[in-house]
């Protein structure tokens, strides 16, 4: 085969430092363009995003020339210099190191796609951290508790 072809939607999920309460609903919008930039500058296409305060949820494809890993150090990284860099929020802004990825198919993208637009209605039931530890397990991830908040 002469090129090469690839759609791998990937969801994302990422919290503030010590999954503390940083993001108010009136920054999420300028957040999420933000963050949409930088997949874009990295030749992905963000498909939809969402969250609370204390984390992320992002549904993108990314170039397949970049990995999951370095795709999420980029938008960490570049997103939180912007917020501290401009003074967005109060005081000093970071993320918990590590991340989620989980992979998603185009059959599913739009449950998916729901799923990360409600967050707000679905953390009325559930914590991010109940949420995240089902997701590891929906998607099979082995995981260790002593490991997973650090």
């Amino acid at each position: 085969m002469a090129g090469s072809f690839a759609n791998l939607i990937t969801h994302v999920v990422f919290s503030t430092k010590h999954r503390e309460n940083l993001i108010p609903e009136s920054f999420e919008a300028d957040l999420y363009a933000y963050l949409a930039g930088v997949i874009r500058g990295e030749r992905g296409v963000p498909i939809a995003m969402g969250g609370t305060a204390n984390h992320v949820h992002l549904l993108a494809v990314f170039s397949p020339a970049i990995s999951v890993s370095e795709m999420a150090k980029r938008i960490k990284g570049n997103s939180s210099r912007w917020i501290n860099a401009e003074r967005r929020l109060p005081g000093h802004f970071a993320w918990q190191g590590g991340y989620g990825a989980f992979s998603v198919s185009e059959s599913a993208k739009d449950r998916v796609v729901q799923y990360i637009r409600n967050q707000k209605e679905h953390h009325r039931r559930q914590t991010f951290e109940e949420e995240f530890i089902g997701l590891l397990e929906k998607h099979h991830v082995p995981w260790d508790e002593k490991y997973i908040w650090a």
